[in-house]
């Protein structure tokens, strides 16, 4: 099959390229960033009609693979036009230039900040949506265009709804690298590894076991399965919809600190800090969805593993 995969420099996105082409489909990237895979990339802003017009007569792609959103939350409470101008207008752009050319299938990268402060754990596809930023509610909003797009013009699509992508590529290719980083596993190793003197914990007075934060971490390998499969299933037939991505299993912000001095043999000096507003004790998936529609089954589920594939990339790539 043909892809398109726009934003397939990224973490994830650059994941799922790597494992699209080596089942042997072609892969186009759209980015603007370039890529580490051996495939043909187009610098391109998916704001851009006329170039996705042009892209798209040239191509005659089966489906589209989305992953170009902003993603900090920080940065789209202080900054919401920008994520309402990248997530929420250039992907109806894009839309629109798929309409046009008559590409019918689209994934889209979705997240579990879609459901706000949660009402219930673990949660499923059913909870409420209520968006407590800007990042959320740009995620939401493009949930909503496409059930729009899929009444109105018969485009097909599969939300996919993350909880908290973690880990690397097992052959230590491929990695998460942010600029800043402000996600916790990459903090802790870069810690680790000496790259920065500490970790801040946030709050340790959450109703928790251990009083941090609880998170259903999942690793980018799963995510990519479930993207591979979401495609096999829209080309089967199926109807849009929304899955949940995670193990379904909370790790504390200190058991993901633990299992990453265990794996890595080293101490990691963490520093205190007060709660973050609007961070919730506990965030974890009802994924039985997936696994029950798509046959979905997370292969590196355990919290050591994860941290240490994340690791194996730290000390391949010390520098990124």
């Amino acid at each position: 099959m043909k892809f398109l995969v726009v934003g397939g420099a990224g973490y994830i996105g650059s994941h799922m390229v790597k494992h699209l082409s080596g089942a042997g489909h072609d892969v186009v990237v759209a980015d603007n960033s370039p890529t580490r895979r051996n495939v043909r990339r187009v610098e391109l802003d998916i704001a851009d009609g006329r170039a996705l017009d042009t892209l798209f007569a040239e191509y005659q792609f089966d489906a589209v693979l989305h992953f170009a959103s902003f993603i900090e939350v920080g940065e789209s409470v202080t900054d919401p036009g920008k994520y309402y101008q990248n997530n929420v207008a250039a992907t109806l752009t894009l839309l629109q230039a798929m309409v046009r050319a008559g590409i019918n299938q689209l994934i889209f990268s979705s997240s579990a900040a879609v459901y706000g402060s949660p009402q219930y754990v673990p949660i499923d596809e059913s909870h409420p949506k209520a968006a407590i930023n800007p990042y959320g509610r740009s995620k939401w909003m493009v949930e909503q265009i496409l059930e729009d797009f899929d009444r109105a013009y018969g485009l097909k699509s599969v939300c996919l709804r993350y909880f908290n992508a973690a880990g690397a590529d097992p052959d230590g290719e491929l990695g998460e690298c942010h600029e800043p980083e402000t996600h916790l596993l990459p903090l802790i190793l870069q810690a680790a590894s000496g790259r920065r003197n500490d970790v801040t914990v946030f709050g340790r007075d959450y109703e928790t076991p251990d009083g941090t934060c609880i998170r259903d971490y999942v690793h980018v390998a799963d995510l990519v399965s479930a993207h591979s499969l979401a495609v096999d299933y829209l080309v089967a037939g199926g109807a849009s919809t929304a899955f949940n991505l995670g193990n379904g299993l909370g790790f504390s912000v200190q058991q993901v600190i633990d299992a990453a001095c265990a794996v890595t043999g080293r101490q990691i000096i963490t520093r205190e800090a007060p709660r973050r507003a609007g961070d919730p004790p506990r965030l974890v998936a009802d994924a039985s969805k997936a696994k029950a529609v798509l046959g979905w089954q997370p292969q590196f589920a355990s919290l050591e593993k994860i941290v240490s594939h994340a690791w194996h990339w730290e000390q391949l790539h010390p520098w990124h």
